[in-house]
Order: C-alpha cells, then structure tokens, then sequence
C-alpha cells in the first residue's frame, strides 16, 4: 500500500501540494498518479531566460506518512504480523482509546477491539488480502464507529490498516428513527387489535375461533378485520374484511367499517343489502381507501352459508364427507368502488361442515398466483380437523405464516357440529302449516303446548311459551297473508319461536289505548320474551320471532 499516494486523498493534502511547481518534474514523476500542484510563478534562470530553476519544495510525496495520521480527525491503527502486534496508533486513536503500547499483540493491546469483534475480522483481512468493513459498531465509551481494515502488504510480515469514523450522530439519529417507527407500529397494532373482537361472540349452532396475526417488524399493520354477530332466531352474521392500506388510517378506517356493519347487521338485512349500503359508506369515510369484505349469514334451519362478497376471497367449506367447496359466485367489486349492485349467493352448510374465511395475507404470495394459495389452503382444510381454534393454528403452519410475515393474516374458522346422542336431546325442532282461517289459531295453540310439554319445559316457562305463540299467530292471522308457519326451535340455551307469512310489512311495537282492541300482541311477546325481532325473508314475506333463555 502506497502510503504517500492514500494521504493524498485524506482531507487538505490537495491544499498541501498547491504551493508545488511542475519545473523540476522527471518524465516519471509527471507520470505518478498523484501530480504535483503547478507553481503560481517561475524565475529563470540560467538554463532559460532568468537562469536555473529552482528546487521545488512542499510536494506531496514530501510530506511524512506519520504526520498525515496523527492530524487525521479518524481513528487510525496498523498492527502487523499474525498476531497483529500495533506498530502505530494516531492521536485520535488515543484519545478515544488511551495509550496503546507498540509492538504489544492486539488481543493484549487493544481490548477494545476483541470487545467489538474486530479481532477475527483482521485475521480474515490478513489471510484474503481483502478490505473489510463494519458498520456502526458500538465502542465502551458509548460512541460508534464504523471500521474498514485494509491490508497494507510493503509491511514484511504483513499487515492491516485499522481505520474507524466516528458515526455516533448518524447512529444515534438513525435509533431515534428505528424507536419512532417501532412507536407507530405498537400504535397501529395496539388501535388494530382494539377494534377487533375481544371476545366472540359464541351462538348456539356454532362453534367459532379466529386468528389475527400482523405482519413482521418491517411490515405496516393493515386493515384485516372480521367479526361475529348473533341476529337472534338462531341466525348468525359472520364478517371478514380487508381495507387496502396501511397503518393507523388503514386501521381507523377499518374500525368505522366494522361498527357500520355492526350497525346495519341489527336490520336483518340479507347479506347483499348489507354491502349495498356500507359501498356508499366506505367512499364516504375515505375516497382514496377501498376495501374487500365478506358478509354471510348461517340459518341452522336452512342448512345453508347465505353470503354477499365485496371483491374478497372465496369462502371454503368442508363437508361431512370431507369434499371441499369453494363458494366463489356471486362477487362484486371492492367497498368503495360505486355503481354496483351487489347480489347473495349461498353454500350448503349441514351438521359437520366447517367454514374458512380469510384475508389475502394468508394465501398470497409474491412469487406464486393467488390462486394457487387458495389451492394450497383447499389441500390444508381437507386435513385440518380438531376443535375450530386447532383449525385455525392448522392452517396458518400449513400455509407457512410465521411471525415475520408479510403481510396480516386474519382467519375466521365456523363449524357446524354433528349431534348425537344426549346432546342432539338439546336441539330439537317442530313446525306446523297454518292453513285456514281464524281456526289455525287453536291448532296452533295446542300445537305448541304438547311440543313443549314433550320437552320438558318448566311449566313457567312452558306457559310463557304457549302466549307468545298464540300472539304471534294471532297478529299473523290479522295482518299477514299466507303461506304461514308455526315454527318452535330449543337449542342447549334457549327456546325460540318464529312464524312466518307472505305478507313484507314488518310489526312494530306500539303502545295501544284503552279503548284498543288490538295493538297489543307484540308489546306482550316484548314483555315476556327475552329478545324479539323480525325481518324480511328472501322470498318475499316475513318473520317475527322471539326467544326465551333457558334455566342453567
């Protein structure tokens, strides 16, 4: 290594070689990559006009190699030999470091290094002949520094050049930087898991566990959410959705989308409608922000997954027999896109089925089509069994989610079980055409009252029962039209009893005067029943239930 050559370029060597001139040059020396600076004047001498020119004076390759180092602002050592024994440390070495005795090996000498893990790296140099760096290593004083070290080959025995640059305030600045992200994410993550369900909601048909994973450490959290809302009936919502961003508004967005569906579910609305009305929200909240979402709706007495989906994954489900069903008709595009309609669509779902919704972080990969992760989570499902949580942790390991993923993952497992036993006891369900006039009214009475004297009612509960079904009838028979049914449900939790007919116009509680005859009929089931409710029905009609709880 050229040491005369190497300080040339070390900071005001160039100033340095200013006050040289070119009059003295040999052809080798005008050849050297380091010219000397030109002269701002000559005198002639002899030899010329004004006589023999003078010695030239203040070159750079004049200038001792030593006295470069020592006023260098870095820090810089030369150790030598195979145990890097110092032959020269500079004033800024010393004064970071303190005195270092020459000639002593380096693992004696300069401690500091074997802190910082310099060592094996000077025995790497000197076997290579090849620079190395590190960046930004912290010293025991508390400043970093990053190291090149440098073979220098004109030693004997070779050598290396140890040169450190104090990098204390980009490093400091850059943690400060790291801490302020960090700060974010912990913000984002902490805003995101607070608008997620702290607790699912468990309805009696179904047994339900979700997953949310955020993505990695350099990833920004999203806007995956989903959700579980009991209707009443016996009926359950069943929501997923993704808002296409990242980051606190991502997750402030996701949070109004989530309490609107909320609020729009307690309509009863089929699941279409439900999109319908949160498309016109989401350009409301942000135009710049769309998002994919999933709205179904399980009715254990149809058997069936009636869903609307907002440009999201198809939903898969499991059969008894262990097929796979992917429900992928009907889709519309992403909330906040406009003019659209939306459409439902629906997927058996029977006694021992099990239903997977899921975001796009759980399938997608940057290197593989999308569908091809959808084929992959097909082939998991199929082998996936357990209690709907072991599902879910199934699946996330089978689709190689780990805790620097990506990209969030949401997965929201639904299954449907088979009962037998003892426990299908619990589940019962009886229903009875109302045909006729005004006569339906004490058939359907004395239907009632043997189903749930058959079940074992307490005969508190079993009179309650009996009234609300002779007013549900009763305010059918007035307002509604045919066809019509009497239909009463028991699940473990509660009794449940539903009529139905074909007429739109849903009941509403009011309070009737005294002189009234009628008005009455829902304020009483409003009294007695623990929750009531009704809704239009896809075909066209209507119908109003009410539920008891049972005795524990």
């Amino acid at each position: 290594m050229n040491f005369t050559r190497w300080s040339a370029r070390l900071p005001g060597t160039q100033r340095r070689a200013a006050a040289r001139t070119d009059l003295g040059l040999s052809p080798a020396r005008a050849e050297s990559s380091v010219p000397a600076a030109r002269a701002e004047g000559r005198t002639d001498g002899p030899d010329g006009p004004d006589g023999p020119s003078p010695t030239p004076t203040g070159g750079v390759d004049e200038l001792p190699t030593r006295e470069v180092l020592d006023h260098i602002p870095a820090l810089v050592a030369l150790v030598h030999g195979p145990d890097h024994r110092i032959a020269y440390v500079n004033d800024a070495y010393t004064s970071a470091f303190g005195e270092r005795p020459v000639g002593e090996p380096a693992r004696e000498a300069l401690p500091e290094l074997e802190e910082l893990g310099l060592l094996p790296l000077l025995d790497q140099v000197l076997r290579s002949s090849k620079p190395r760096t590190v960046k930004s290593r912290k010293a025991p004083s508390g400043r970093s520094y990053t190291f090149t070290c440098t073979p220098v080959d004109a030693l004997k025995d070779g050598g290396v050049l140890v040169f450190a640059a104090d990098v204390t305030d980009h490093a400091e600045a850059a943690e400060r930087l790291r801490a302020s992200e960090r700060t974010q994410r912990e913000t984002a993550v902490t805003l995101q898991r607070s608008l997620l369900p702290q607790e699912l909601e468990q309805p009696d048909d179904l047994r339900i566990a979700a997953t949310y994973q955020p993505g990695g450490t350099e990833a920004a959290v999203g806007g995956d959410w989903y959700d579980v809302i009991t209707l009443g009936g016996g009926r359950t919502a069943l929501v997923i959705g993704d808002v296409m961003g990242r980051g606190v508004r991502a997750a402030a967005v996701m949070g109004q989308l989530r309490t609107a569906v909320r609020a729009y579910a307690r309509l009863d609305l089929p699941p279409h409608e439900v999109l319908q009305l949160l498309d016109g929200l989401a350009a409301e909240i942000d135009a710049s922000q769309i998002a994919t979402m999933v709205y179904a709706v399980h009715d254990p007495n149809e058997g069936s997954l009636v869903y609307a989906s907002a440009g999201h994954l198809p939903i898969l489900v499991r059969d008894e027999s262990g097929t796979i069903h992917r429900a992928e008709e009907p889709t519309g595009p992403p909330l906040g896109t406009g003019g659209w309609l939306h459409t439902s669509g629906s997927v058996p779902l029977g006694p021992g089925s099990t239903a997977v919704l899921y975001t796009d972080g759980l399938v997608e990969r940057r290197s593989e089509d999308i569908d091809e992760g959808v084929a992959a989570l097909e082939r998991a499902l199929a082998g996936a069994t357990g209690t709907p949580q072991v599902v879910c942790d199934r699946l996330i390991r089978a689709l190689g989610v780990t805790a620097d993923h990506d990209d969030d993952v949401a997965v929201l497992v639904l299954q449907h079980p088979a009962r037998t036993g003892l426990d299908a006891e619990l589940f019962r369900n009886a229903a009875l055409e109302l045909l006729g006039g005004v006569e339906a009214a004490p058939r359907a009475r004395a239907f009632a009252t043997g189903v749930l004297a058959s079940w074992r009612f307490p005969p508190e509960l079993h009179d309650l029962g009996v009234l609300a079904a002779s007013e549900l009838v009763a305010n059918s028979l007035q307002h509604g039209t045919p066809p019509m049914r009497l239909r009463l449900r028991r699940t473990d939790r509660r009794l449940i009893i539903e009529v139905t007919d074909g007429d739109d116009h849903l009941p509403r509680r009011r309070r009737a005067e005294p002189a009234d005859e009628a008005g009455r009929g829902i304020a009483i089931v409003a009294t007695i029943a623990s929750n009531w409710g009704s809704r239009r029905t896809p075909g066209g009609g209507k119908a109003v239930w009410c539920e008891f709880a049972l005795p524990r």
